[in-house]
């Protein structure tokens, strides 16, 4: 009997790796605080690489930054930071690692000032709180950064962050949840569109 073939967005491939991250990761909403940041430092170090590339580093950042605990990272000196230079398992560039540290900090007064869920309201707030849902025919559609991404990365930027451009936002707020940008073709748009409407 012949099968149905599961169409996709484009961009993921036939990678086993990439379709699974595309099949239950990116474009569901996430409001964990620490799982945001997580996913705005690993879209930093992509800035110039393809995601690809970091999605199959992706454990040895997590083992290499603790985690990816900003109270831990915020505390790394030089000889930790000299330590990450030489780590061939994640992408070893100076400037990324130790804006890292910086927005551990960034990220540390945030929830100092506002609590838990502090860090998520400030992302979801580019949205009003809600996944906003695009409706793209095609991949050549989809834009690189919008006004809420660039309203979005002037906000990090005055509040601390580094390596948080409109662009790179804008490919957080696709993978976190907060604009639904699969294509309307791509068996992912109807599901997370009804897993919001369902909330």
């Amino acid at each position: 009997m012949p099968t149905t073939e599961t169409i996709r967005c484009p961009w993921c491939g036939a990678d086993p790796l990439y379709t699974h991250y595309h099949d239950t990761e990116w474009g569901v909403p996430e409001r964990d605080d620490r799982a945001l940041f997580e996913k705005l430092i690993l879209d930093g170090f992509q800035a110039g690489l393809s995601w690809i590339t970091i999605l199959r580093k992706r454990d040895n950042f997590r083992k290499a930054f603790d985690g990816f605990v900003p109270e831990k990272i915020a505390r790394y000196r030089q000889p930790k930071l000299d330590k990450l230079m030489l780590d061939a398992g994640i992408v070893r560039n100076k400037m990324k690692i130790e804006g890292t540290v910086q927005n551990a900090k960034a990220w540390l007064k945030i929830m100092e000032a506002g609590g838990e869920g502090a860090f998520s309201r400030l992302m979801w707030d580019a949205v009003d709180g809600a996944t906003k849902v695009n409706r793209w025919k095609s991949t050549k559609q989809v834009p690189a950064e919008t006004e809420e991404s660039r309203k979005l990365s002037k906000t990090l930027k005055q509040a601390g962050f580094t390596f948080v451009g409109p662009t790179i936002i804008y490919a957080v707020m696709q993978a976190t949840g907060l604009v639904n940008d699969h294509i309307v073709t791509c068996h992912r748009h109807p599901d997370i569109a009804a897993d919001i409407s369902g909330r």
